[in-house]
């Protein structure tokens, strides 16, 4: 059966025009004028763009005495309600495990449950001799990417020789090398500090991470990638601090193999939104944590200047009110110190229509950037473009009908991930997807939900290289 999405205006990361897209089987075969198809997607005053790709999830993810709410399932129901057609979820290396082992654990929980195609970058917390020997195998299986933390000292950060030895390898085997850049050994000198004088309330969070440390630590990674001559991705960047880190290694050349993400909520929110007269400052507690709103300026102008490649959204859900009714714990289990409670906030539904409304309506990034940053630089970056991330014949179908002028009302009582707030209750945004297809499939029309468990595919990657 072929599919046509009729009269449609056709935006891709460098074009923008009316056009009909014809679907057969999974493919898009026909991008052109005067289409026929068995079934019909009228879009006439729409626009019709390549699903969202988002790089940076954890779901399922065990942390902190629990465990991340939305797993391969809700997860994906949430994203497809959002636009996105596509994630790359992280899979942590358990000590003593194998990077292969590693994998095996993880696509065990997306297996029978996953709607959309998925992937995987490997978290290295453990760099034995066995494991640095596995990774150019990495490639063999479609995971090019690997992340390495520079925080949380004791529980997953590795010391700079771990995170070169890694570089190395990269530099050798086409891997693309991603760093959580905060200064873990200040960071942990700072909270013991914080909770020795009884300094508990989730504020301190964000004071015991100042952005300082971030920005150290970006440009710490950074010249040790130039050093081991390996491409580079910094992920959830926040601040004006770390992205000038950024910016100056592209001043020096490196614009080729220096990359860098922010996720949606850095455009949005302070580290004041932890302040909060009661516990409900625990629904910010993120890291690296939220800074300040000349931050927000500069993360508009890095992603409108292409300092910055990606927008992404590291969610990594978990419930305000956990530990009953059937709910895992969450964030409850920090009331008694910030030092405790689980880091993470959901957002994987709400990133392209909050981009949408917040960026390009407003005149901060153009359309076509608006989908250079959501799908089509994650594609490239993470070896999956063509088949992703654009709107061409030999592509998967995976497309999204947007409404331009769409309205809805941002609420955790409407949206789908499986959490019990949002941080953006209430806001209103203009601009929302209306038929969703993965692969060709229907996932979401109009408000309704036709995707099933088990369709989705995991995406072997190609190594890196655009």
């Amino acid at each position: 059966m072929h599919t046509v999405i009729k009269g449609g205006t056709v935006v891709t990361a460098s074009d923008t025009f009316v056009a009909d897209v014809l679907i057969a089987g999974e493919q898009i075969v026909a991008v052109g004028q005067h289409l026929e198809g068995d079934r019909v997607i009228e879009a006439a005053g729409s626009y019709v763009i390549p699903g969202g790709i988002d790089v940076h999830t954890h779901l399922d993810m065990p942390f902190g005495g629990t465990v991340s709410s939305d797993d391969f399932f809700t997860g994906h129901r949430a994203a497809a309600f959002g636009g996105t057609t596509m994630h790359i979820d992280f899979a942590i290396q358990p000590r003593g495990a194998t990077l292969r082992e590693t994998l095996d654990l993880w696509q065990a929980k997306a297996t029978g449950k996953a709607v959309l195609d998925y992937g995987f970058h490997l978290a290295i917390t453990d760099l034995n001799e066995r494991v640095l020997a596995e990774l150019p195998q990495t490639s063999a299986y479609g995971v090019p990417s690997m992340k390495l933390f520079l925080a949380y000292k004791g529980v997953l950060q590795v010391d700079d020789a771990t995170l070169f030895r890694a570089m190395q390898q990269a530099a050798q085997h086409q891997l693309l090398i991603m760093v959580h850049a905060e200064n873990g050994d200040v960071i942990d000198l700072l909270v013991q500090a914080a909770v020795q004088a009884g300094n508990l309330a989730p504020k301190y969070h964000a004071l015991t991470r100042p952005p300082e440390l971030e920005a150290e630590a970006t440009a710490r990674a950074i010249r040790l990638a130039e050093v081991a001559g390996a491409p580079l991705y910094i992920v959830h960047l926040t601040n004006a601090g770390a992205l000038e880190a950024v910016r100056l290694a592209h001043q020096r050349g490196l614009r080729d193999r220096i990359f860098a993400e922010t996720c949606t909520q850095y455009f949005f929110f302070t580290k004041d939104d932890l302040d909060q007269a009661d516990d409900s400052g625990a629904k910010w507690v993120c890291s690296p944590p939220f800074r300040t709103a000349n931050d927000h300026a500069a993360l508009w102008q890095g992603v409108a200047d292409q300092s910055l490649q990606v927008v992404s959204t590291d969610h990594c859900p978990f419930w305000f009110a956990g530990g009953s009714d059937g709910k895992v714990p969450g964030k409850e289990l920090g009331r008694a110190s910030f030092a405790q409670i689980p880091n993470g906030c959901p957002g994987i539904e709400e990133r392209l229509m909050l981009l949408y409304t917040h960026g390009v309506r407003t005149g901060r990034i153009s359309l076509n950037r608006w989908v250079e940053l959501c799908a089509t630089n994650p594609a490239k970056l993470f070896g999956c473009y063509p088949r992703k991330g654009t709107v061409a014949p030999g592509a998967d179908a995976d497309l999204v009908v947007w409404e331009p002028n769409a309205r809805r009302t941002l609420s955790a009582a409407t949206l789908h991930q499986n959490t019990d707030y949002t941080l953006y209750e209430g806001w209103e945004v203009v601009g929302a997807p209306r038929t969703v297809l993965s692969r060709g499939r229907v996932l979401v029309d109009d408000g309704q939900w036709y995707g099933e468990a088990g369709t989705g595919q995991f995406i072997h990657r190609q190594p890196f290289g655009l």
